[in-house]
């Protein structure tokens, strides 16, 4: 009997068979991380004091709002949404989320301005095999400028990536939901901290 590294054959090729059967229904192995979190914020924020964060939990009225605006219910319980100030002064906001791609989820920050109008986004990790041309900055510059009151779809006023359809897509469901998510939740509130 041949022996591969100390392995017999015959083991050795049930493992190999047993790991590719694994492979193929493993994530993709095309996972791209561009930005951990401490690294996105300190793009967005590189003059400000202080970077803080809020955990809102909607409540049933939040709740309800949020889905009449987006068209379906949120899929997280409470949402982290961080502040960037100077001294008094509001920099900034900064929502980090996930939206499904074809197969994978995709992590995404946009920055936002104390008014609530999308200044930047960034994909964080990619993990899909394919379409990871929406990581261009041509794609990504589409943002810039919505707000709340914009459609943000994809085809509409959001052009999608050829190849990259779906992920395109998940972008521009992704940054709405960040816009409703900061309008509902921070901008709309009594006292809301807006000072730009």
């Amino acid at each position: 009997m041949s022996v591969v590294r100390g392995w017999p054959v015959k083991h050795f090729s049930l493992a190999l068979a047993v790991w590719l059967w694994m492979g193929a229904s493993l994530p993709a192995e095309a996972a791209a991380t561009y930005f951990t979190t401490p690294q996105v914020l300190k793009e967005f924020f590189p003059k400000s004091q202080r970077v803080s964060f809020r955990k809102v939990k909607p409540g049933p009225a939040e709740l309800a709002a949020l889905q009449g605006r987006l068209g379906y219910k949120p899929a997280k319980p409470e949402y982290v949404i961080f502040v960037a100030t100077t001294g008094e002064h509001v920099d900034g906001y900064a929502i980090i989320d996930e939206e499904l791609g074809q197969h994978e989820q995709i992590t995404f920050a946009v920055k936002l301005s104390p008014e609530g109008v999308v200044e930047r986004h960034e994909v964080m990790v990619y993990r899909e095999k394919y379409g990871e041309e929406i990581t261009d900055a041509r794609f990504r510059r589409q943002f810039q400028g919505k707000t709340a009151k914009d459609a943000v779809r994809a085809g509409e006023d959001i052009d999608v990536v050829t190849g990259a359809t779906i992920s395109s897509r998940s972008m521009a469901v992704g940054v709405r939901r960040a816009l409703i998510l900061l309008d509902e939740l921070i901008l709309k509130k009594p006292g809301a901290v807006s000072k730009g």
